[in-house]
């Protein structure tokens, strides 16, 4: 007798493909890696390296076109102070005008330590009142002062450098090397801040008067002279030397000093490394510099701008300074160092890899470390 039900063979051919549990499940394509964001970066980067590699061969192609143009500049020759000189000035000149908004707030809160809380409530002020303008007051004497004393400053201390040691001989130069360091940079100091101190005695006025008694650097020549006559320009000569001698001394002696002991821990010669490499220890030893000589320096840089805001008409250089001192204190000797070391430090290295670039696109060598091989 046939079965009037189904077997389980049979239910299970006709309804097990839609069971639930038992049906064939579609295969979904498993979405393809997203790398959009990483494709983004190498693109950026590789472009980046390519125009790095693209400025790079510019670069040498220029130094190559200027070293054609010059002759070949055998050290200690006339052309190779020229080109110290002219570095000195690019290094200078361009940096201590990038940093005029924090040299305005400095010379301000020496002169007058309550006339602002910050720095950044001081830019503030100055920027609703003036407008960016204000903000870089004075910046045309600082150009014009520190282009002319970077020239004599760096340019006098290559040659200074080079006298001294002949003078002592290649034994006593070598054994004695710091003391000329210090001797060639205070020589060259004394000579450039002559050409700078009539440049900073309008900054200084300028930029701690307000409204500034000055349109400009030659502006403010002519209204100080008008009234003073010459001495004006120069009233804050010895305090000058005061402050920028010691800097110099620092600046020069140790920049030379830690640059050659990072080579010494480098695994191979200042001679094998390439132009990035010896630009960067030229950064790294400035900023290092830059911060000892703020240090050093700070006291008289304060006493400079008091001299140059309030010394009296006809008054004596030294009842000035023990008149400025009685007001102000030892303590007061210190305003606004915090800025200068950050200042200094930045303008130091800036200057000195600015300068050793230079040196190293008229094809000379950098400054500091072990001297170069005779040829």
């Amino acid at each position: 007798m046939p079965l009037l039900l189904p077997t389980q063979s049979a239910l299970n051919e006709v309804f097990s493909s839609r069971h639930p549990l038992s049906a064939a499940r579609p295969k979904i394509p498993s979405p393809a890696p997203n790398f959009s964001a990483w494709s983004v970066a190498e693109d950026a980067k590789s472009k980046a390296s390519a125009l790095s590699e693209e400025a790079q061969k510019e670069i040498a192609k220029a130094s190559s076109a200027a070293q054609a143009k010059t002759g070949q500049i055998e050290l200690y020759s006339p052309k190779y102070y020229a080109a110290c000189t002219f570095g000195g000035l690019v290094a200078c000149g361009t940096t201590h005008t990038a940093v005029t908004p924090m040299d305005l707030v400095k010379c301000r809160r020496q002169v007058d330590s309550k006339m602002y809380k910050g720095n950044f409530e001081a830019w503030g002020k100055i920027g609703r009142a003036e407008g960016i303008r204000g903000i870089f007051t004075g910046w045309g004497p600082t150009f014009f002062g520190y282009s002319a004393q970077g020239a004599f400053k760096y340019g006098g201390y290559e040659f200074f450098k080079k006298f001294y040691s002949d003078l002592a001989g290649d034994e006593a130069a070598h054994k004695y090397k710091t003391s000329i360091y210090l001797v060639a940079s205070a020589s060259a100091e004394a000579i450039a801040d002559v050409a700078l101190c009539p440049f900073e005695a309008v900054k200084v006025r300028m930029q701690t008067t307000i409204p500034p008694f000055a349109s400009g650097a030659f502006n403010g020549i002519s209204i100080i002279t008008g009234k003073e006559g010459t001495s004006g320009l120069y009233k804050g000569l010895y305090p000058l030397w005061g402050r920028q001698i010691p800097y110099t001394m620092m600046k020069f002696a140790s920049f030379e000093t830690i640059v050659e002991m990072i080579y010494g821990y480098m695994p191979k010669s200042k001679s094998e490394y390439g132009r990035g490499t010896q630009t960067a220890v030229s950064f790294a030893g400035g900023y290092a510099a830059g911060i000892l000589c703020a240090i050093v320096s700070h006291p008289a840089d304060v006493m400079v701008s008091k001299l140059n805001a309030n010394r009296q008409p006809g008054e004596a250089f030294g009842a000035a300074m023990g008149r400025i001192y009685k007001d102000i204190g030892f303590t007061g000797l210190w305003n606004g160092l915090v800025l200068r070391i950050f200042m200094i430090g930045t303008l130091t290295s800036l200057q000195w890899g600015i300068y050793d670039s230079f040196k190293i696109f008229m094809g000379l060598p950098t400054t500091g470390g072990a001297a170069p091989p005779p040829k």
